[in-house]
């Protein structure tokens, strides 16, 4: 019965590198470290794939760091504008209360 090792992250990354890096065969580092090619090539595939999302995560992060000061700056205007409109409104609905009121005084 074999006794099924169990590797962290963090090994696994380590033995990931001493092949990429150091050019140490597959088979040497499966032999090295009890470990069969299929789960060294699934751990290589799950390495990569993690990659692929670190850099567009990465780059989506940097076009949302850019764009937040623009960003900050259309809400602030935004926001100036919206106390306008109800600062306006308000003066409206008084106009047409007073208005309202005179219509019904002269009729």
């Amino acid at each position: 019965m074999t006794i099924r090792k169990r590797y962290t992250s963090e090994k696994k990354v380590e033995i990931l590198r001493e092949h990429l890096k150091n050019k140490i065969p597959v088979t040497e580092i499966c032999s090295k470290y009890g470990i069969t090619p299929a789960m060294f090539y699934r751990w290589e595939k799950e390495l990569f794939e993690g990659a692929i999302e670190t850099f567009s995560s990465s780059n989506s992060k940097k076009q949302n760091h850019s764009k937040s000061a623009r960003e900050k700056k259309l809400e602030e205007k935004i926001t100036k504008q919206q106390e306008v409109i109800g600062w306006l409104t308000e003066e409206n609905l008084k106009l047409k209360k007073i208005l309202g009121k005179l219509k019904w005084k002269l009729d």
